[in-house]
């Protein structure tokens, strides 16, 4: 009993003498010798060493920007950190519906992929900045550190790493927010997107909402494929049919469906092509980018040209011309300060810089497909076109599943009837079935529905007398 205490005293008399000469080493050596003692030291080690480590500093770059392989690490580790960790942390995640757990300061969590198991420790560098505060600031270097086997290198650097980023990335897309952003200039602000909209409530023939979904999912699963085929991996929408059709619903419903984010582009707030295609570089992969409403834009439509074409055939003075066509730049002025073109809104949609980044859908939505140029809306640039119409019976059945709850009625071939022989918008239906009292019943609300279909067939008939 006594050997082990006098063995015990020596060892902690040695580990004493240790950090003695440690402090002692650190405090009085010459910066340069010690970098010198140091770097051999660890190449002496590194004989007799076998465990090979990596480091993934949190901050990258000049700019100190946040390393996106930091990040996927840290999403990666947040599962093997809460089964694993004694000290963990906790942020709140979606709109603070749950909890997100990953491993706190000097903690450590094994992990094993292809039966090889790996170490990973999390831990910080601090430094103390030089300040004239009272309270001087600490740089902390956060990091997470890899160790594995020197023989399984070639496993981790070209399967391991490849897979933590991989499934840390998606994990990212599982757990964030969506977003829903709008532009002030070249500048994206956002809020939470939260719509509800489901492709499951959507007012459309269920034949076009399957063709729909099947290539909206096929474009999502599509990243090897378009790779194959050298094209960026992106899809362009055009939206077509009256208001009130349910065109931006779509829009909500295409961005639930892909759990993507939405980038509602106002052009008229765009100076220059040049804040355009800032504005596509800063959008994120896994997004919806949409102009809503885009034969608004009249120089993207060709009314310019028309007008100043309008303006050389009927006026012949020269003089009297150039006034109207200075009348006409002033006007055009006046309107709108943005000077994006059609040439730049083409390079936007499929130029070059269209590539940066992938997974995007573009989606363009108009009420009059005529007026727009061809050459914005061809096939490549706007893949696929799909025409948002009137409330046909198969839409009115969704509907009044949606507001009624119910599938059938004797009122059904009525409303049928009525909505062959004249057109109303899913929107104006679905106004009709919403209960206007406490009372009301899907009776009532048919009724309405039906009185508003023959006040509409009532006014279209006394307008084709009229003519």
């Amino acid at each position: 009993m006594v050997g082990a205490k006098d063995l015990l005293s020596h060892f902690v008399s040695v580990i004493a003498s240790l950090v003695f000469f440690w402090a002692i080493f650190q405090q009085y050596f010459p910066h340069h010798l010690r970098s010198h003692i140091e770097k051999y030291s660890q190449r002496i080690i590194s004989l007799v060493y076998p465990y090979i480590q990596i480091t993934f500093n949190e901050t990258t770059g000049e700019r100190f920007m946040r390393s996106e392989a930091y990040v996927a690490i840290e999403n990666y580790l947040s599962s093997n950190s809460s089964k694993q960790a004694k000290r963990l942390k906790a942020d709140m995640l979606k709109n603070n519906q749950s909890l997100s757990l990953s491993m706190d300061e000097h903690e450590e969590v094994a992990d094993e992929y292809k039966r090889v198991k790996v170490w990973w420790a999390f831990g910080k560098n601090v430094s103390k900045q030089p300040t004239f505060s009272f309270n001087p600031v600490a740089d902390e270097k956060r990091y997470y550190k890899l160790t594995f086997h020197k023989k399984n290198r070639d496993l981790i650097m070209d399967d391991y790493l490849s897979y933590v980023l991989k499934e840390g990335n998606a994990i990212k897309i599982r757990n964030r927010q969506r977003k829903l952003y709008t532009n002030n200039g070249a500048q994206w602000s956002h809020v939470v997107f939260e719509h509800p909209a489901s492709f499951e409530t959507l007012a459309m023939e269920p034949a076009k909402k399957r063709e729909i979904i099947e290539d909206l999912i096929t474009f999502s699963k599509g990243e090897e494929f378009y790779s194959r085929i050298g094209r960026a991996w992106k899809r362009g929408y055009l939206l077509y049919g009256p208001p009130g059709t349910g065109k931006s619903t779509m829009i909500a419903a295409m961005a639930n469906l892909l759990n993507y984010d939405i980038y509602d582009l106002e052009l008229t707030a765009v100076k220059d092509n040049t804040e355009l295609r800032r504005l596509l570089i800063e959008t994120s992969s896994k997004s919806i980018i949409v102009i809503e409403d885009i034969d608004c834009s009249r120089d993207l439509t060709g009314q310019r040209k028309k007008k100043q074409d309008k303006v050389e055939d009927n006026i012949g003075d020269d003089e009297d011309k150039k006034k109207a066509m200075s009348m006409l730049a002033r006007e055009e002025q006046d309107a709108s300060t943005s000077k994006v073109t059609l040439s730049g809104l083409l390079n936007f949609i499929d130029g070059l810089w269209s590539a940066c980044g992938g997974e995007r859908l573009i989606v363009f939505t108009t009420n009059h497909v005529d007026k727009l140029d061809p050459a914005l809306i061809r096939r490549g640039r706007m893949d696929k076109h799909v025409e948002l119409s009137y409330c046909a019976y198969e839409s009115f059945k969704i509907l009044a599943k949606n507001y009624l709850r119910i599938d059938s009625h004797h009122l059904f071939p009525t409303i049928q009837k009525l909505l062959n022989e004249i057109q109303m918008t899913p929107a104006d239906v679905a106004e009709n079935l919403m209960p206007k009292t406490a009372s009301a019943d899907a009776t009532t609300s048919l009724q309405d529905l039906i009185a508003a279909l023959q006040s509409v067939k009532q006014e279209a008939e006394q307008i084709e007398v009229g003519h």
